[in-house]
């Protein structure tokens, strides 16, 4: 599209730089992804949290869990398509843990203090499992031939604003129809997480079409916990409409980032933040605001803001 400029790059790349001619790490552009645009929507202060203080979170077995079966599944759709069953699905499991844990050092720890940690370990990786069996109960993987998995995609916008984020499946059928589907290793939500599931696909749709013109089909939002799956279809009408919501999310972004003015937004979703103690609706006192970051990590997005 004239107005915009777009580009889609795979998994491959890298999160936190390209390389220029000579070889060097270039800092990339800042950028929105659904994860950290979603947490400014929730609660400004939350991003600053998460975006500009960087403050640790403690990672849980629900969202490690989530993380591997996401591994197992990108890589079902290397195997051929005869091999994709359920004993191949369950075999990779204990490879993606033991991956993910050398090279998350955080997660190592998920099981050290547990009176019977390889009891629990087993019982955790059994769980993994059962997601993965009620994944099959959804749908048969070997009729299927994604065109990518776990791509990076990114799109500038012609207000400028650089949208990124992953997503976890593209399938394009013969016809040139392109369904986005996501895997969410939780139950089906109720409206507050309804809502927070389908702005993360409208982003995506919003990223696919203007960088390939075409608005998806379908956007499928796959809940394996009680193997439910949801499809919505959006139109051209409604992502205008969210690509202006995109634009004042950033914009107000920036604001805040130069005066330092991130307000909390108590809500429910209080109960399940890492950062209560610093929050002054709790009694807290945020750090010291250390100014603007670097540009380079204000739309990464981890492995695990990408499960639910």
């Amino acid at each position: 599209m004239a107005d915009v400029v777009g580009e889609v790059r795979s998994s491959a790349g890298s999160a936190n730089g390209d390389a220029d001619d000579a070889g060097r790490r270039r800092p990339r552009r800042p950028a929105l992804s659904p994860s950290r645009a979603s947490d400014f929507k929730q609660c400004p202060l939350l991003y600053r949290f998460r975006a500009v203080d960087r403050l640790p979170e403690k990672p849980t077995r629900a969202q490690a869990r989530g993380t591997v079966v996401h591994a197992v599944l990108e890589r079902l759709f290397t195997l051929p398509a005869v091999r994709r069953v359920p004993d191949e699905a369950r075999a990779l499991l204990e490879p993606a843990w033991r991956e993910l844990r050398d090279t998350r050092p955080e997660l190592a720890g998920l099981f050290d203090d547990a009176a019977d940690a390889e009891a629990e370990l087993a019982e955790w990786l059994s769980s993994a499992g059962r997601l993965l069996d009620h994944y099959f109960g959804l749908e048969d993987p070997r009729r299927l031939e994604p065109e990518a998995c776990e791509l990076l995609v990114e799109a500038e916008l012609a207000s400028g604003v650089l949208l990124r984020g992953y997503i976890d499946r593209i399938d394009v059928a013969p016809t040139g129809e392109i369904r986005v589907v996501d895997y969410k290793t939780g139950t089906a939500p109720r409206e507050i997480g309804e809502a927070k599931a389908l702005f993360q696909m409208k982003f995506y749709a919003l990223v696919l079409w203007r960088t390939r013109g075409v608005v998806p089909r379908q956007l499928r939002l796959m809940y394996l916990a009680d193997r439910q799956s949801l499809a919505y279809a959006p139109d051209e009408g409604e992502l205008r409409r969210f690509e202006r919501t995109l634009e004042a999310v950033w914009q107000a972004i920036l604001r805040a980032g130069r005066t330092g003015d991130f307000r909390p937004n108590p809500s429910r979703l209080c109960d399940w933040c890492d950062h209560k103690a610093f929050c002054p609706s709790f009694g807290g006192t945020p750090p010291e605001y250390p100014g603007w970051p670097d540009p380079s990590g204000l739309g990464v997005e981890t492995a695990l803001d990408r499960v639910d």
